[in-house]
């Protein structure tokens, strides 16, 4: 796979005004290389996961005034739909692109996520590096990185994933716009494929 990798134009989509222009942008700009890499990675982790997963690059269709402030492509066990599933995710922010696994408010196995985070918490805490990040909203930027995850902070996580209807988690790594492994793709695609690597175990608990 020839992959060019992501250029600061890519993330400067996210800072033109208007929902149209900027979907024009993103659609021409963005949108080719996330479809590219949900096909050639949707092997790599079908194979890491034991499972087929399949591509869903994210459309924004619903949106009729306010432009999208990120974008990505996510991989789940479903040629419909994702977002009812534990998934796996790739996008960008203006400011940073992310490699995430997450369970979000629309899963239904939330519980069951929860109670296998518990369970295996210490395994966990030490498989995921102080690098990473740990996230209660996929909507914000704003993330816990991993070496402020102490045992209080998980385990306040896990209950408001049992507890709260709206709860979410994600894990993965930041990338930050200027990092020049971003620029080079045949680099950039084995950080991704290190990235879902180190977070298939937390796939394999939530379903």
């Amino acid at each position: 796979m020839d992959f060019r990798g992501f250029s600061a134009e890519d993330f400067d989509v996210f800072t033109i005004p208007g929902l149209e222009p900027r979907m024009e942008a993103l659609i021409a700009r963005v949108r080719p290389k996330l479809t590219e890499l949900g096909d050639h990675l949707s092997s790599y982790l079908s194979a890491a996961c034991g499972a087929e997963l399949f591509p869903h690059v994210a459309r924004h269709a619903r949106r009729t005034v306010n432009p999208p402030d990120d974008t990505w492509v996510a991989w789940a066990s479903s040629k419909k739909g994702y977002k009812s599933l534990p998934h796996f995710q790739l996008g960008l922010w203006n400011t940073h692109l992310f490699i995430q696994f997450g369970v979000i408010y629309e899963c239904p196995h939330k519980v069951h996520y929860a109670n296998q985070l518990h369970k295996q918490k210490k395994q966990i805490r030490s498989l995921i590096p102080d690098s990473y990040y740990w996230s209660m909203d996929h909507t914000k930027p704003e993330v816990i990185p991993g070496s402020e995850m102490d045992e209080e902070r998980f385990a306040q996580l896990i209950h408001r994933l049992k507890t709260v209807k709206k709860a979410e988690a994600l894990c993965g790594l930041r990338v930050e716009r200027d990092d020049p492994i971003l620029t080079d793709g045949k680099a950039f695609i084995e950080l991704a494929e290190q990235t879902f690597t180190r977070l298939v175990p937390l796939y394999h608990l939530s379903v």
